[in-house]
């Protein structure tokens, strides 16, 4: 049984499939704590709505009618059946799954079990205060068909994710997201950075979510 904060359909407001509508699983619990993180209402059990089978997930996920669905948190990679629920989305070819993780997750195993499904894979900053916490070989085993997302809290950010890109060829493996932290850094200062680096092949991207609904909405 999976214990679920939140699961809705709505539009995908980042990664990949931004602005496409999508299955969202919120799972509960992670093992982080980043210091800008927007979604602590998943850390605790005490917001789980309701625990759930992998085939009822599955069900609601169908039901929904949408194509692409995202799995997130929390992070769902610590769930401890979540195996189950890869396996019936993977099975599903009309369904799309991607994966929202933090990075402090080894991902290899899950892209050779489930070589259908995409992860979105975070490299946490030294904003974040998680930086050691990221599973490094996930640099290397990143495909196109996933995607590396680094969350900008300041200018010291910004300087480590060029470092980190560089240094990985991660721009010549997989797509490329520069996200800002919504009131730490002005996305203007990020354009500009871009431009100064030639950074030509990094995406910037906004929340699409707390731009359409407010910053603190849930269930969208």
């Amino acid at each position: 049984m999976f214990p679920i904060i939140e699961k809705f359909l709505s539009i995908d407001g980042e990664g990949p499939t931004a602005g496409y509508l999508a299955a969202f699983i919120r799972f509960q619990g992670c093992n982080l704590r980043c210091h800008w993180c927007d979604t602590t209402y998943s850390f605790s059990a005490d917001n789980v709505r309701s625990h759930e089978t992998a085939e009822a997930l599955y069900q609601f996920v169908k039901e929904t009618g949408a194509h692409y669905v995202t799995l997130t948190g929390g992070e769902p990679l610590i769930q401890r059946e979540i195996g189950t629920l890869l396996s019936l989305l993977q099975e599903d070819e009309a369904l799309e799954t991607h994966i929202e993780t933090n990075g402090s997750v080894d991902i290899a195993p899950f892209q050779q079990s489930f070589p259908r499904i995409s992860f979105i894979v975070d490299y946490k900053l030294n904003g974040s205060g998680m930086t050691e916490q990221m599973h490094q070989n996930n640099l290397a085993v990143i495909r196109k068909t996933d995607a590396y997302k680094f969350v900008i809290a300041g200018k010291e950010d910004l300087y480590q994710a060029e470092k980190v890109l560089r240094e990985n060829d991660l721009c010549e493996k997989t797509q490329v997201f520069f996200s800002p932290v919504l009131g730490k850094m002005d996305p203007a200062d990020m354009v500009e950075f871009l431009k100064a680096e030639k950074l030509d092949r990094v995406r910037l991207q906004l929340q699409l979510h707390k731009i359409i609904w407010h910053p603190d909405a849930k269930g969208v």
